[in-house]
Formats: C-alpha cells, sequence, structure tokens
C-alpha cells in the first residue's frame, strides 16, 4: 500500500527491523568522516577545547551526539581528553584540589584569565542520542538515551544524523503540488494528496522551483516497464524535498543547547542551487542502491542547510554559520599537508606516521567525498568566530 515518503522512511529506518536499529550499524555500511580517520574526532576535540574555555570551564560540559552510531565518536572524544589530562601531569593533578590549570596546546587560544577547576575529562558528560539499542561493552560514563535531553551546556553535535530525518517528497501535477506516495516494499511511487499549507509555503520559499502547472508529468503512464526500480531511480523532474520536518528537528536540537554550541555535520545545499530531481538515494555494504524503503538499505536525502540554520534562529539560537569541512578541519588544525621528505631520512617511523595522518586527512577533505560535507555551526550564548580561527 503507497504511503508518504516521510512515513516509508520512519519505518524503514528506525522502524521494528529498521536498517538502524538493527545489524551492524552505520559503520558496517558506509564511512562517515567519525569513521574515516581519527583525525576528524582530534579536529573536534579542538573545538571543545576552545568551546569549553569561553564557556568558563562549566562542571559539568556536555557533549551530546545526536545520531551517535555505535558510539565511535564519543569513545573517540573521551580517549582525547583522558590523554590530554595525563599529558598536563601534576598541573592537572593539582587543578582537581583548587589549584589553577592553563589549557594545553591543543586548545590553539590564548590562556583564558580564569583557572580551570577540574580537567576536562573529570567534567565531561557524553550522552548518546540513538534510536538502536545501546551496544554491547560501551562504557559506563557514555550516556545512552533515545531522545535530545534537555538544558545542554556545551556540545551538541549531529553528524550524518539530518539526512536520515525522514522527510516527505513533492511532485508538480496539473493541479498544484502534491505529495509523493510510495509503496515501501518495491519503491514504486504515485502522486497523493495536495500538500497542506505548511509544506506548500515552505515549497514556495526555501525551493524555488517552476510552477507545478508547467511541468506536467503523467506518472500513471510513464513507468518504465523495463526497470525493476521505482521512478526516482529513472528521474523525475520537478521532484523536490521537503525539509519541514528537518527544519523542526534541528530547530528544537538547537532548542535544548541552554548555553554553547549546536553543530551540524552533513552533505546539504543551499536554496540558490538546489538539486533538480532531488538527492534521494540508498547506501548497503558500502554500495549505492535503489533506495526502496523496504529497510534493507539506508535512505537518505541531502539537507537544506539554510532552512535549517533559519529555523535553530527561530529556536533560539544565535546568527547561524555554514562552513566547508575542507576549510573547517583545516582551522582546526587538520590540514592535511605531507611531512618534509627530509623527514624520512632522519626518523623513519615518524615520518611513516605523519603520511599516513596526512592521507586520512585528505579523505576528510576531498571534496568529492566527505569533504563535501558543510559544517552548520549554532551558537548560544557564545560567539562562532574565536571558535573557528586559525
Amino acid at each position: 500500500m503507497p504511503i508518504r515518503w516521510r512515513d516509508a522512511m520512519s519505518l524503514a529506518l528506525y522502524g521494528p527491523g529498521g536498517f538502524f536499529v538493527s545489524g551492524p550499524g552505520p559503520a558496517g555500511h558506509f564511512r562517515t568522516s567519525v569513521h574515516a580517520s581519527q583525525a576528524f574526532a582530534a579536529a573536534l576535540f579542538r573545538l571543545v577545547s576552545r568551546l569549553d574555555a569561553d564557556l568558563g570551564f562549566p562542571n559539568p560540559f556536555d557533549v551530546v551526539d545526536v545520531g551517535a552510531g555505535h558510539g565511535e565518536l564519543l569513545l573517540a572524544l573521551a580517549g582525547l581528553a583522558v590523554a590530554e589530562t595525563s599529558e598536563a601531569g601534576d598541573d592537572a593533578a593539582g587543578s582537581a584540589v583548587g589549584g589553577a590549570r592553563e589549557p594545553t596546546p591543543a586548545a590553539g587560544r590564548p590562556s583564558p584569565a580564569r583557572p580551570s577547576p577540574v580537567p576536562l575529562a573529570h567534567r565531561v558528560r557524553l550522552t548518546a542520542v540513538e534510536k538502536a539499542p545501546r551496544p554491547d561493552g560501551l562504557p559506563a560514563e557514555i550516556g545512552w538515551v533515545d531522545e535530545i535531553p534537555d538544558r545542554i551546556t556545551g556540545l551538541l553535535v549531529a553528524t550524518e544524523w539530518l539526512d536520515n530525518v525522514p522527510l516527505d517528497l513533492a511532485v508538480p501535477t496539473r493541479d498544484g503540488w502534491r505529495y509523493l506516495l510510495v509503496d515501501p516494499r518495491t519503491g514504486e511511487e504515485t502522486p497523493g494528496a495536495p500538500l497542506t499549507p505548511e509544506d506548500a509555503a515552505w515549497v514556495a520559499h526555501w525551493w524555488p522551483a517552476p510552477p507545478p502547472n508547467s511541468s506536467i508529468r503523467n506518472f500513471a503512464s510513464e513507468k518504465n516497464p523495463d526497470s525493476a526500480a521505482n521512478l526516482l531511480i529513472n528521474g523525475v523532474e520537478g521532484r523536490v524535498e521537503v525539509g519541514r520536518l528537518r527544519d523542526e528537528a534541528w530547530g528544537g536540537a538547537v532548542g535544548c543547547v541552554e548555553r554553547g554550541l549546536a553543530l551540524a555535520v552533513d552533505y546539504g545545499h543551499l536554496r540558490g542551487s538546489r538539486p533538480v530531481g532531488g538527492t534521494l538515494a540508498g547506501y548497503r555494504g558500502g554500495r549505492q542502491v535503489p533506495p526502496v524503503p523496504d529497510g534493507s538499505c539506508d535512505v537518505t536525502a541531502h539537507v537544506a542547510m539554510d532552512s535549517a540554520g533559519a529555523a535553530g534562529v527561530a529556536a533560539g539560537g544565535g546568527a547561524y554559520t555554514l562552513v566547508g569541512q575542507r576549510e573547517a578541519l583545516r582551522t582546526l588544525g587538520a590540514d592535511g599537508g605531507r611531512p618534509p621528505l627530509s623527514l624520512a631520512a632522519t626518523d623513519p617511523a615518524r615520518y611513516v606516521r605523519a603520511l599516513a595522518a596526512a592521507s586520512a586527512v585528505a579523505e576528510l577533505t576531498d571534496p568529492a567525498g566527505l569533504g563535501g560535507h558543510r559544517w552548520l555551526l549554532q551558537p548560544v550564548g557564545v560567539t562562532v568566530d574565536p571558535l573557528m580561527a586559525r
């Protein structure tokens, strides 16, 4: 039975036996920035350190990972916090009993006048937000919840979360925009009811497109009998991805931050260059597959980043900043530069390690891959510019 795409995505991804709540999780099917390299976590840790100082070293300092997979990013950040404390040595130990502690060089900022009462490793509160069950063996200090907690002071990060928030698709017909319905078993699509006023207003403002009556298509007569795929894969001009529900999701996330920063990292697009026909796609086992919403694959669509940012402002966040992942990571110290060849002669082991690190950063910053991500930074009670300064 055909249903709206948002319902089909919800069931396929998060329903009983859905793609993200059963099986190996995202890491078993595709590489995200979190899985690709420790350099991504190291860059985020520099951002955490800067934000911690700007907030006056709160206790606790929250790091909330929305769409956390199996907790890989939080595990990496926890390890970096412990390593920072170990490197601080006696200074860190002294701070635990009230002594002043200077931020480590990883913070990348001038030393603040305010002392840190306790090392970050002893103040950080790590929380994973995920619909899947808690993984076996995850350390107890990492919380596991299925809804975003409120009253966050610190960093809320959502890496490739918004692209999996279910959304509707719409198509132009002779009598106006209509929702696109899909059969979850086969992927076959048909036009449904007219858009609600709220979704029609979103499309009119955020996804400029030819008027519906200028792109008339007879869906029933244009099915490809030689294809087992649906019309989406064959291509349909004029279809749009209605991002209003994603705006609500991001606005809700930003609204949970009392002080700090909300950061979304995702593939996305802007109002002046929305992709013709949309971006809905499927992935399974490291390969792109037809996006049939039967629970067997990831079903994803790129994010209208400017629309989400505006929703964050409406929810109480500050003016948002959009920056490409390549620029963001380089700003936070992951420049991907190759080590000097002379190092190979003087310290071969160090040269090999540095070369491997540079290769990992190159993957994260490749504009044709993970480097194509956009970072949406939404501050609450802080300023973005000092946090992202070189």
